[in-house]
């Protein structure tokens, strides 16, 4: 059961976004419509015709509250229903040529406002805000939304998520100590001091506009690069994110003039290994070992390019 204090913080934010999206307001966007009436119209303006009993399951709404309100939308003149062709026992609604230009009044004023909104704001803290909105839909929609992600260079600051997310991965699910996180911090260290960009390379994979994946290709030897440090998140696995980077970084290896790719691994790490067997590496030997506590078997994998 919920506590107190999170049903109070949920309310809290509930009062606060009315206030911030104007949806107190006597007219939604300086129009006449309520805010319920201009959701209905939104939704049939996506299509040509739409069954009420459709429209009532996507808003959720009481039938005896819906048909009221389309009445009143009906007798503005800003929609028509009839009786459905395929079925006589259902309604239709339709958005008249006047229901049209309401909608894209209120679609053009709300864009502007969003707009307004989001200009003062950085662009670091925008992403933060439409991930926390995305984050609000995964876990209270119905179904799960299709993740969606980009592949980008790092920015300020993903220096530091790559090496606290690989701490954490392999702290909670392989339970390695500090070691392997200084081993990570050296590693992005001394990247991030010094590398060639013409033949290195680091991305991260966004998604909802936070970090959830990283992977670097980096210079071995003249021929030979090195694969090195694909961590994804858990809340992105499953997605193909981990499959996409490692291709990036095959891509980038090949453009950079290297003949051959390596990369060094855990026997314990069944997910990554199968991304590698995917992408054609294959394993070359491997060796027993406790540099991070629990005792894993450290395996060198290769493919040519």
């Amino acid at each position: 059961m919920a506590s107190d204090e999170h049903v109070a913080a949920v309310r809290g934010f509930n009062r606060f976004y009315t206030n911030v999206a104007g949806l107190l307001r006597e007219g939604l966007l300086g129009t006449d419509l309520t805010l319920t009436e201009a959701r209905v119209v939104f939704d049939l303006a996506q299509r040509e015709q739409t069954e009420v009993a459709a429209l009532r399951a996507a808003l959720a709404l009481d039938a005896g509250y819906l048909s009221r309100v389309i009445g009143r939308l009906e007798s503005r003149g800003l929609l028509e229903r009839e009786r459905s062709a395929q079925d006589g026992r259902r309604q239709v609604l339709t958005l008249t040529a006047r229901g049209r230009r309401r909608f894209q009044t209120i679609d053009a004023r709300s864009a502007r406002e969003v707009a307004a909104l989001l200009d003062p704001v950085p662009e670091s803290d925008r992403r933060r805000l439409v991930g926390a909105m995305a984050t609000i839909e995964d876990v209270l929609g119905a179904c799960e939304r299709p993740a969606s992600f980009v592949l980008r260079p790092p920015a300020p600051g993903d220096y530091g998520w790559i090496v606290e997310n690989h701490a954490r991965v392999y702290s909670d699910e392989f339970g390695f100590d500090v070691r392997f996180e200084a081993l990570i911090a050296r590693i992005v260290g001394e990247w991030a001091a010094d590398h060639d960009p013409h033949r290195e390379a680091c991305w991260i994979a966004e998604v909802d506009g936070e970090p959830a994946g990283s992977i670097f290709c980096m210079r071995k030897s003249e021929r030979v690069a090195k694969l090195r440090l694909l961590c994804v998140a858990p809340r992105a696995r499953g997605t193909g994110v981990g499959s996409r980077l490692v291709d990036e970084c095959l891509r980038f290896a090949r453009s950079a003039g290297y003949r051959r790719i390596v990369l060094w691994t855990q026997d314990n790490l069944t997910g990554a290994r199968r991304i590698y067997e995917r992408a054609g590496f294959r394993l070359d030997d491997e060796e027993a070992h406790t540099m991070f506590g629990p005792e894993v078997r450290g395996q060198n994998w290769s493919r040519t390019l």
